[in-house]
């Protein structure tokens, strides 16, 4: 009779739990005009989840400009929350850069980057957040890692020494998120998307991501009549691109249907060379010149695909192939190339 109790007080306890996991979900889904913080809102990720939470009907969406809230400052991000008392949050906020960026500045990335993490996070568990998402980055794999990679691959080897610095910090923010869960119970989530790619990006050739950094270089050589581009690397290492507006969908997705412990990676499970990367951005932007690959620099981790069987087994799957993504956004650089950092 001990045992059969035990028993069904373990059930009403489960279903308790997993009623509970499933109401926060549903409370996200239909509320509309709960309040929702979103950090990074002007960051190509931040601005695409903005669009997203509009077109599904959300009304009350917190925003703050640096110079209205500096999320480096402890005491400021917890008078924000404090004030604001957020109901929901997207941690899309974050100090990033392509390769050259990331081997320049190693110091600032992991600081700036661990620094809004934690002030973010603890803030949000202070002050009753119901959720939070995390945006981490596919870069928190090691760069020898089995491929695709899953999510169980995390901290099984080296990182890439190339972004080292912020890898280590988007891991240390995926940790945040798994600790506070287990420590406090917060319902807070992280999700690792691949390399993001779309309108609104940084075509900054020394700072910014590769995709747009190629198309600024075709796009100028292009223009100034140039025979060639000078590329990084050899071109030979795999890369997995998703468009941002897919990647905003996924992480709404994710805010409304996963509650999991761990972190879920997001991408496409498709990988091209760097070279035919390079290629098919050439045909779209029209450069006829010649593509020169400089082997004396570093091409970075060989090939970073992420296994995304865990979020397609949740019924999530993108929908902008990489071809058309480019146009499109090669179309949006062409409409607002006078207003881009260059």
């Amino acid at each position: 009779m001990k045992k059969i109790l035990q028993l069904s007080f373990g059930i009403l306890f489960l279903s308790s739990y997993f009623y509970a996991q499933e109401k926060i979900e549903s409370d996200f889904i239909n509320s509309k005009d709960a309040k929702i913080y979103l950090a990074g809102h002007d960051g190509l990720v931040g601005a695409a989840i903005m669009r997203k939470l509009r077109d599904d009907g959300y009304t009350n969406i917190v925003t703050r400009e640096l110079h209205e809230l500096n999320l480096l400052n402890q005491a400021a991000t917890r008078k924000f929350f404090e004030e604001e008392r957020p109901d929901y949050v997207f941690l899309a906020a974050a100090k990033v850069g392509g390769i050259v960026a990331n081997n320049t500045y190693p110091a600032q990335f992991i600081y700036e980057n661990m620094m809004i993490e934690a002030n973010i996070i603890h803030a949000a568990h202070e002050y009753g957040v119901k959720k939070l998402m995390f945006l981490g980055s596919s870069c928190i794999y090691p760069r020898l890692c089995p491929q695709p990679m899953k999510e169980e691959y995390l901290l099984t080897s080296e990182l890439e020494k190339t972004n080292e610095a912020y890898a280590i910090a988007k891991i240390a923010g995926l940790k945040l998120c798994e600790y506070y869960k287990k420590q406090y119970g917060d319902n807070f989530i992280s999700c690792m998307p691949t390399n993001l790619y779309g309108p609104g990006d940084n075509f900054d050739v020394k700072a910014g991501h590769v995709l747009p950094a190629l198309m600024m270089k075709m796009h100028t050589a292009k223009v100034e009549g140039k025979d060639h581009v000078v590329l990084w690397g050899t071109g030979s290492v795999y890369r997995e691109f998703l468009y941002v507006d897919d990647v905003a969908d996924a992480i709404v997705f994710l805010m409304k249907h996963y509650n999991g412990a761990t972190h879920i990676n997001v991408g496409t499970g498709k990988d091209l060379t760097i070279r035919e990367l390079a290629e098919l951005v050439k045909e779209i932007v029209g450069f006829e010149g010649a593509l020169v690959f400089d082997v004396t620099k570093p091409d970075g981790t060989p090939k970073k695909l992420l296994d995304v069987s865990k979020l397609c087994a949740l019924g999530w799957r993108n929908k902008v192939e990489l071809r058309q993504g480019i146009k499109q956004m090669y179309e949006w650089f062409l409409n607002h190339q006078h207003e881009l950092r260059k």
